[in-house]
């Protein structure tokens, strides 16, 4: 490695960085079951918070219907006392009797509301802890699995371990100023900062190159020629 120059030295570095980028970007590959657990235990916890969700408003609903036919219940009782205490002839009796008669009508037709109210809060009650159930069902699954995948990547950080020391001890022999355009370059251009110039014309771009550029660039001199097509930095290596 002694008697590499500046540039060659540069470009073994971006081959360290694109096997480093093949490392990272193998990380963000989940395995098909992971994804699949992952995803599965998120429709149940969103399709559980959406039935729970359903399930507060009809009991509100509920409570509110309870409530208002206890109070319906109170009055008729109150109407039958009232009738009993102060009905002293046919007509008070008759004017208590519709009352009671009226309150009664409105009592069925509020006990029939509550049925499918009742019916209703039993499904979802049930649909919850269904949901609820599966969903702790499938904890232990997904959790293995999320160990699984934290030891693959573990393994894949460990084999970049070698190449992100070789690339430290590279880039400290290296002009300062140089790697930064480097890794500014590589940024913008998808991870190549540097390109061989091959049968005079730029490998990353294709583009021929002006025969000047191409004297320039044999001479693998800093500063580095740039392309002046795609800008990258361009490096002659031995055939």
């Amino acid at each position: 490695m002694t008697d590499q120059t500046p540039l060659e030295r540069l470009h073994r570095v971006q081959e360290l960085d694109l096997s480093l980028d093949q490392l990272r970007a193998e990380e963000k590959n989940y395995p098909e079951a992971l994804r699949a657990a992952r995803a599965e235990q998120d429709r149940l916890n969103n399709e559980l918070e959406e039935t729970e969700i359903t399930l507060e408003g009809v009991e509100k609903r509920l409570k509110q219907a309870e409530f208002d036919l206890t109070s319906v219940r109170d009055q008729i009782a109150h109407a039958r006392d009232e009738q009993e205490k102060n009905a002293f002839d046919a007509r008070a009796q008759s004017q208590y009797g519709s009352r009671i008669q009226q309150l009664e009508e409105r009592r069925e037709e509020m006990e029939e509301d509550l049925a499918p109210l009742r019916e209703r809060q039993r499904e979802l009650t049930e649909k919850a802890g269904g949901l609820r159930e599966q969903y702790r069902a499938g904890r232990p699954g997904l959790a293995e699995l999320e160990t699984q995948d934290e030891q693959r990547i573990a393994d894949l950080r460990a084999q970049g371990e070698d190449s992100r020391n070789e690339r430290a001890e590279l880039v400290k022999n290296l002009d300062a100023r140089t790697v930064k355009e480097y890794d500014m370059i590589r940024k913008a251009k998808k991870g190549q900062g540097i390109a061989e110039v091959k049968a005079g014309r730029c490998a990353a771009c294709n583009v021929m190159l002006p025969v000047n550029i191409q004297q320039k660039v044999a001479q693998n001199k800093l500063p580095p020629v740039k392309c002046p097509s795609c800008g990258r930095f361009l490096i002659k290596l031995d055939a």
